[in-house]
């Protein structure tokens, strides 16, 4: 029973009660946080007095900035409070739904550090055979320890925002000078996002994961290959990624994926102390990537080498602090299979293997006009399943200036 009337309102919908994802609506008032029901959403600044002085404080920001400091305790709050209001037979005083599809997405959180892991073997690997085809796939720390690079915190968007093509250096075929312009090998990249907060902490256990990760987004972290061949010789990419990074405006809070939780894959070896899991946080996500709606590749984040836990411990052993509002990414998630491969760099190898559109168009790489779609679903509960945010972006033609 519930007095919310919406047909995808149900556990058998991915925005069920199950789920119950957090995120900013634009509003003829302002930005106000709001939680997903199925295709509506509950502004809670209406009803921030359901929720006690405390919560209702942190409900009625324009933004989630101050929930995600608040910690777990609150977030527990907030989430049990939210069961019992969906769960009730009449609406509270000064509840609205708001068609989700009529309102704008704003971005939920100011990101405050940005990571962005490469934890999935098979990507790896398939990256190693495509730029390194005589040497190993795999350089040898890979299997010791989560590699990451930092990126720009600056240029990360909410679902919906367009992307103009960027430009830098790169190199042409036998010239040994680079020429700059625009990138001639766009591609997207399915990734995995986690929203941290709570009080700033260092050496962060695996065990402590569920105090300092909020939630989950999907992200899309766009990719230049052309520059990045050029320039991550012998350091990490910069410019080929630093120019946007998409992620959904929905955030699936991690409470709602205890059930999704598995193992993951297993080591080559025996793991220094600090990574290793008491208990498992691999994720069994289902994904699905799109272009100009065409379905181009499944994703299994269950198959990711390295789990958000392990990631996160990594990011923090040093001494570097785990603050509100950062968020980590899992690197570009592919699977085994052709069909599994989780950016255009794998599913064409490298351009050599153009993929087919629904149209009969081909694309080796992405073109100015084109959409991607990510998006996901995870195993709930008594056979519910639990949703994410989609994450969407259009390739707009380079900025001449």
């Amino acid at each position: 029973m519930s007095w919310i009337e919406d047909p995808e309102f149900t556990p058998e919908h991915p925005f069920g009660p199950q789920t119950l994802p957090y995120g900013v609506l634009g509003t003829a008032s302002g930005p106000t946080v709001a939680v997903r029901v199925g295709r509506h959403a509950i502004p809670l600044r209406g009803i921030a007095d359901e929720f006690g002085p405390r919560l209702s404080e942190l409900v009625g920001a324009p933004n989630l900035d101050p929930l995600l400091a608040a910690g777990r305790v609150a977030w527990d709050e907030l989430r049990e409070r939210l069961l019992g209001l969906v769960h009730a037979d009449r609406a509270p005083a000064g509840a609205e739904l708001l068609r989700t599809d009529w309102h704008t997405q704003l971005l939920p959180f100011t990101v405050s550090d940005f990571v962005d892991f490469y934890s999935s073997r098979h990507h790896a690997e398939n990256v190693g055979r495509i730029f390194r085809r005589e040497a190993e796939p795999l350089l040898p720390n890979w299997t010791h320890l989560p590699v990451a690079y930092h990126g720009r915190s600056g240029t990360v968007a909410v679902s919906g925002t367009d992307v103009p093509r960027p430009s830098g250096q790169r190199r042409v075929s036998g010239d040994p000078t680079p020429v700059f312009g625009p990138t001639r090998r766009l591609d997207f990249e399915a990734e995995v996002g986690f929203v941290c907060g709570g009080e700033p902490a260092d050496q962060v256990s695996p065990e402590e994961f569920t105090e300092h990760v909020f939630g989950v987004v999907l992200v899309n972290d766009w990719s230049a290959r052309d520059i990045q061949a050029w320039e991550y010789q012998p350091l990490g990419p910069f410019l080929a990624k630093s120019f946007a990074t998409s992620i959904s405006g929905w955030i699936t809070p991690v409470e709602a994926l205890e059930h999704a939780r598995v193992p993951t894959t297993g080591y080559d070896h025996e793991l220094q102390d600090y990574l290793v899991e008491k208990q498992p946080w691999g994720l069994d996500l289902r994904m699905e990537v799109r272009c100009n709606d065409t379905l181009l590749s499944a994703p299994p984040f269950r198959e990711m080498y390295w789990s958000p836990a392990q990631q996160l411990a990594h990011m923090t052993v040093n001494g570097s602090p785990v603050r509100a509002g950062d968020l980590f990414a899992s690197g570009t998630v592919s699977g085994p299979e052709v069909g599994q491969r989780g950016c255009l760099l794998e599913l064409t190898w490298g351009g050599a293997d153009p993929v087919t559109l629904a149209d009969g168009e081909q694309r080796t790489f992405l073109q100015d006009g084109d959409r991607v779609l990510l998006s996901a679903t995870a195993p709930g509960e008594d056979g519910s399943v639990v949703g994410f945010g989609d994450v969407a972006g259009t390739i707009l033609p380079a900025v001449r200036r």
